[in-house]
């Protein structure tokens, strides 16, 4: 039976099923003929179906059972001998263990229990009788990443020391088989696919002055993930421009690029920014899920009332909407889920940007080019000539951005746009500060989303004890009850104590009591405390919130969303303790 046939099938079973739509199968099938991934893989990829709905469907209907990822991370390396290094790589596949009753049985995790000639490999090569598990290939390519990866890495720096890596910075040939092959060319690329499977979202290749660092940013946090001699610098940058289309001839200026890479199946957009330093070239690649930013509104982690309050902000049919917040914490991500809720065939949407970062179907993305004279300004000003009904700013950098965006929203335009301000009070001030009259703001600006990411506590390990009055009062927890909050501890599952982000977010709807207080007296503080008192979560509420929870830790909260005044008071209150204990 062709395994094409059965994957044919299986997608029409899918949509029979009413799991997946025959829109999104044919999407799937297309992406498949140019990715080359297995049918699932590709639909998991692509967000039309969780993990979770696909390995039950799958394996309630093609008979098989599947095997959690916390199972194949307690393998048996017995499992792994028998079968050997060079067959599990070809396959990818995990042998995990062995049959309870029967121990010339092999269990085996594979993506594709059906593939007979997988199976047919492993018997002849171990002598046993193998069990296929289904398995997502993600799951299992982590698994064999932190048990091949390091290795293979490390093998292919030797290799490159034995060899000198003479002139490969002059190589600007295309990456056949010879080239793939060569040292450089594997270190580049495991870094990459180490970095995607340890949830990375950047990578550093830092110059020091005896050898080359590689960190790599796991949950808003850098881990050194290796050091290599400094006489490989040269070459791993080199590489990195070449596939970055950049020009590997020079050295002394700034250089941007960018380009795409298929880890396990899934496609990631890498943006590359390389700066000279005293030592060298420093390289840091961006690494974003190109599927990542299309997802829906649910996915975000809001509560209910918050979500209630985005829902008003969005159905305002013109005016304002910002998005602020430092760098990292997640603005796109908002913007682009927006923007997917409000694409609808009878709006016209455009985009302007810097740069694009993410393709969305049915949606106009302009790449602002400062060198050919597009600037945010200049392509807004385009824009508002091709009948827009609803505009996204990738940025409100200047004065001349914002008046224009103003000026849109005052004519009946929805826009979106984001700010690097630390609230959503903040962002009333910045624009003040860039020329906007604040009249103008109160009639233009509909609504405000402040965001942080918050690191999440390993569900493993984690530790509760029962909150000290100073952390209470760090919450602005009032109650008389003891409340449990928990603290991170470090585990072989997560190693820091955290595991994943989550968004805490500042809503603030520009109410009439909002405009009132901008038509007479503008200060953060009196724009905040209004919004507070008609029911605005800060972004300090919003992590409190997390921590009596127990998704996060205090400290967590304390760093992403520092409270200086909560602070204050939480010092005070200890103070005043310590002088009434005995002895003082």
């Amino acid at each position: 039976m062709a395994l094409f046939g059965v994957k044919k099938r299986l997608g029409d079973m899918l949509v029979e099923a009413g799991k997946i739509t025959e829109e999104q199968l044919m999407r799937a099938l297309e992406e498949q003929k140019t990715q080359k991934t297995k049918l699932g893989e590709t639909l998991m990829s692509l967000g039309f179906i969780s993990q979770e709905d696909f390995a039950d469907f799958f394996c309630r209907t093609m008979g098989y059972q599947s095997v959690e990822p916390e199972t194949l991370k307690d393998y048996d390396p017995r499992a792994l001998e028998i079968v050997g290094e060079a067959l599990v790589k070809k396959h990818e596949v995990l042998p995990f263990g062995f049959d309870a009753d029967n121990v010339n049985v092999i269990n085996v995790a594979m993506s594709d229990p059906t593939n007979l000639g997988i199976i047919d490999d492993i018997e002849m090569a171990s002598g046993m009788e193998v069990q296929p598990f289904y398995s997502p290939q993600s799951a299992i390519a982590i698994i064999l990443d932190k048990i091949y990866g390091k290795k293979a890495t490390m093998e292919a720096a030797e290799q490159f020391e034995a060899e000198h890596a003479a002139e490969f910075a002059d190589e600007e040939e295309a990456e056949d088989d010879t080239v793939g092959d060569a040292p450089i060319v594997k270190i580049v690329r495991s870094m990459i696919q180490q970095a995607v499977r340890e949830g990375a979202s950047d990578i550093h290749i830092e110059p020091l002055e005896h050898n080359v660092r590689v960190r790599n940013r796991v949950d808003g946090m850098l881990r050194e993930d290796a050091v290599y001699s400094s006489n490989m610098l040269s070459a791993m940058t080199a590489r990195i421009k070449i596939i970055s289309g950049l020009d590997i001839s020079e050295k002394r200026k700034p250089q941007d690029g960018r380009l795409t890479y298929i880890v396990d199946g899934v496609e990631f957009d890498v943006r590359v920014s390389i700066l000279p330093t005293v030592y060298g070239e420093k390289t840091v690649m961006r690494l974003t899920k190109k599927q990542g930013l299309s997802q829906e509104k649910k996915y975000l982690g809001l509560y209910p009332d918050d979500e209630m309050k985005l829902d008003g902000i969005m159905n305002n049919p013109h005016g304002i909407i910002l998005v602020t917040g430092p760098t990292g914490s997640g603005k796109s991500t908002t913007c682009y889920t927006v923007l997917n809720e409000l694409n609808k065939p009878e709006v016209n949407i455009i985009t302007v940007e810097d740069p694009v970062e993410a393709n969305v179907a049915g949606i106009n993305q302009v790449q602002v080019n400062v060198k050919a004279g597009l600037t945010f300004a200049g392509a807004l000003r385009s824009i508002l000539r091709q009948d827009p009904d609803i505009i996204m700013i990738g940025e409100i950098r200047d004065a001349e951005t914002a008046q224009i965006a103003v000026q849109a929203s005052i004519t009946g335009h929805l826009v979106i746009s984001t700010l690097h301000t630390n609230s959503t009070s903040a962002s009333i001030t910045r624009l003040i500060d860039m020329g906007v009259e604040p009249y103008m703001i109160g009639d233009a600006v509909v609504g405000i989303i402040a965001q942080r990411l918050v690191r999440r506590l390993c569900p493993q390990c984690k530790a509760g004890h029962i909150a000290t009055q100073r952390e209470k009062t760090l919450l602005g927890y009032t109650g008389m009850e003891d409340i449990t909050v928990y603290e991170p501890v470090g585990c072989e599952a997560c190693g820091t104590g955290y595991k994943g982000r989550k968004a805490i977010y500042e809503i603030m709807p520009i109410s009439a009591n909002i405009r009132r207080v901008l038509h007479e007296t503008v200060t953060a503080e009196i724009i905040q405390n209004t919004a507070v008192a008609e029911g605005m979560n800060t972004l300090q509420m919003s992590g409190a919130r997390n921590v009596i929870e127990g998704t996060t830790s205090i400290a967590e909260m304390v760093r992403v969303a520092y409270d200086m005044d909560a602070a204050n008071e939480a010092n005070s209150e200890e103070l005043a303790a310590a002088t009434q204990a005995p002895g003082v």
